[in-house]
């Protein structure tokens, strides 16, 4: 029986698939030219796309909206029977309206035509139907008719909805490729996500302020250097890591203790002579350091594929002046912002 259902399942889908291959080979190139010419004509003059259509049509025109979005042409969806009702507003001469429909009948996006050619906002038809009346009305007109439906009653959308999506994606890809929309373009729109992360956070909207640590002096007792450790930061407690200035100038970056410099210390040395160590005697004299501008997932790289050990913590120093201290960029800071693994 779940064999059954896995080969219909298999044959609705490969259903789909063959819609999308058609409507791939049945789809005009000079109408496809000239959708693309008016999105990048659009994309030029500043202007926005805004995508239409009802029922099942209308969530596949949602979809369309927000990828064009996500790729730094701004899209809209616009109800059409909101539209006439004083959203018509938000169209615009420089735009241009995507208007998907199956039969190119659909009422709502017929009645809403006159208003779109009285602004002269240009009109592209997304239809199943190349002489429905939606598609005589429009400047181009998009292919995306279907055989039959994968509903076993022909009646439900499914494969033109398939299709419809499928060239929607299509005709946002060809633009992005065209346009020459980059990853760091496609980046600023995604700052949530891994891309957005990697390629928009650097170093400096991440790190503590050296405002908030307190420095160690050169010579500061082994109990001091722990009570740093334990409370080095005002706004975050606990950093596990310390800086210590250098003796001549307390504004100088001169070394970097961290939880793990402080137990091997210990371990290299008798508990007698616990009493005798200091600061300097602890700490790691030449530390890697990052610079505000460098990325964040640079910073953690470099944390990761340390050659000598695992680094926790970087010194983030001036570009102009390596020896000031800027702040301190934790390994936690980086996993929390969601470039790393915890």
């Amino acid at each position: 029986m779940h064999q059954a259902t896995g080969t219909a399942l298999s044959r609705c889908l490969q259903q789909e698939a063959s819609a999308i291959a058609a409507a791939s080979e049945r789809l005009d190139p000079g109408q496809v030219e000239a959708a693309l010419a008016l999105l990048t004509s659009c994309a030029a003059r500043r202007g926005k796309l805004v995508v239409s259509g009802v029922g099942k049509s209308g969530i596949v025109a949602r979809k369309i909206a927000a990828t064009f979005s996500s790729l730094s042409l701004t899209a809209v969806f616009l109800h059409p029977g909101d539209a006439l009702h004083g959203d018509m507003g938000i169209v615009a001469a420089d735009d241009v309206v995507l208007l998907l429909s199956n039969s190119g009948e659909t009422d709502e996006l017929l009645a809403i035509l006159p208003h779109l050619r009285r602004r002269g906002t240009a009109r592209i038809a997304l239809v199943g139907r190349l002489n429905s009346s939606l598609a005589l009305h429009c400047d181009v007109v998009l292919d995306a008719s279907v055989d039959r439906e994968i509903c076993p009653l022909n009646l439900a959308p499914t494969a033109s909805t398939a299709v419809a999506m499928a060239i929607g994606d299509a005709l946002a890809a060809v633009w992005m490729e065209r346009a020459g929309i980059s990853p760091q373009d496609f980046a600023v729109n995604h700052p949530a996500g891994a891309l957005g992360r990697q390629l928009t956070l650097t170093v400096a909207d991440l790190m503590v302020p050296a405002a908030d640590l307190a420095p160690l002096a050169p010579d500061a007792p082994l109990p001091t250097v722990i009570a740093n450790l334990t409370s080095g930061s005002r706004s975050l407690g606990s950093l596990g890591a310390a800086w210590m200035h250098a003796a001549h100038d307390p504004r100088r970056l001169a070394g970097l203790i961290t939880d793990g410099d402080l137990r091997r210390c210990l371990q290299g040395h008798g508990a007698g002579d616990w009493t005798q160590l200091t600061a300097a005697s602890m700490a790691t004299l030449d530390p890697i350091t990052v610079t505000p501008e460098t990325m964040a997932a640079t910073a953690l790289d470099l944390m990761e594929r340390n050659g000598k050990r695992a680094i926790s913590v970087l010194p983030v120093v001036d570009p102009a002046d390596p020896g000031r201290l800027l702040g301190l960029l934790r390994l936690h800071d980086l996993v929390q912002a969601g470039l790393g693994k915890p």
